[in-house]
């Protein structure tokens, strides 16, 4: 498995608070974990949370699952707080909430800088504001940048919009967010859905995720975990015609021809940039799940 195979089909929300939480989240089948330290926890349990997050970092195994701090928003009074406790545990992630510009990327990576143990550590932005949606280029630009997660939420507040199935007032905020994210090489997953008992609805939400280009989806609840890991794995279907595209386009190539026909459509090498990508994203989930 590599950095650019490695699956993010399912990243699952776990409140920093709940202890059990972070214990079960060691069996869950989830690619990445968003350990929350902020909307999942009450303003009085964020001290004790932290200290719980830092703890499991330190502590627990979670295999090659991706691993994300969800830390409060600069403009509040938990947030040094909060990388003051975790950062000594070196994170893989930190998760920042309410970005609304480059700026509030470069003022943490400036902190990342100064932090002993997070050399490596990366950067991730919740994208859930208009202006962070307007400024998803420079966003996606800063340093240390590794990728966005949607806040279908708090933007459907901000812009005073309702939600539908196809999810209409989130179009543009989504092509934004996706444009800004593969421009610039970034992973990019999807919003919550927040009526987890409700497959179908889930199953509608995950099939449009999928046919926009996320790469996968970020989940409140663990019964979440199994459509969704579903719905973002490359299916037989993809994988025998990945397979096919490769082996007519190697057939073209050793003919001398610098495209090929498949079932009576074009094979050229775009397409087989793609099929490579599809069949390294299938085995690195086969051996994540081995």
């Amino acid at each position: 498995m590599t950095a650019e195979n490695r699956p993010y089909r399912s990243v699952l929300y776990i409140p920093g608070s709940k202890t059990r939480a972070l214990e079960k989240a060691q069996t869950l089948p989830t690619d990445g974990i968003i350990f929350d330290l902020e909307d999942a926890v009450a303003p009085e349990a964020k001290a004790e949370a932290r200290g719980h997050v830092a703890d499991a970092l330190r502590d627990l195994d979670y295999g090659n699952r991706a691993l994300l701090v969800r830390i409060n928003g600069f403009e509040t009074e938990w947030a040094m707080d909060d990388l003051d406790t975790i950062l000594p545990a070196g994170p893989e992630a930190i998760l920042l909430p309410k970005v609304y510009s480059a700026a509030d990327i470069e003022k943490l990576a400036t902190i990342l800088d100064g932090a002993e143990n997070c050399a490596h550590t990366k950067i991730w932005a919740m994208m859930e504001t208009p202006l962070s949606m307007l400024n998803a280029r420079e966003i996606a630009a800063a340093p240390r940048m590794a990728g966005m997660v949607l806040g279908s939420n708090d933007l459907i507040k901000d812009l005073g919009a309702q939600t539908d199935p196809a999810r209409t007032a989130l179009a543009a905020s989504i092509g934004l967010c996706l444009l800004a994210a593969r421009a610039y090489g970034l992973i990019c997953i999807d919003g919550v859905y927040n009526a987890f008992r409700d497959v179908e609805g889930l199953q509608v939400e995950l099939d449009h995720g999928r046919l926009m280009g996320f790469d996968g989806k970020s989940l409140l609840h663990p019964d979440q975990l199994a459509p969704t890991n579903t719905a973002y794995r490359p299916s037989e279907a993809e994988i025998e015609l990945a397979k096919r595209q490769m082996a007519a386009f190697k057939e073209a190539e050793e003919s001398g021809k610098g495209i090929a026909v498949l079932d009576g459509k074009i094979v050229e090498n775009l397409h087989i940039v793609t099929a490579r990508a599809l069949l390294a994203k299938a085995d690195a989930i086969a051996a994540s799940e081995t």
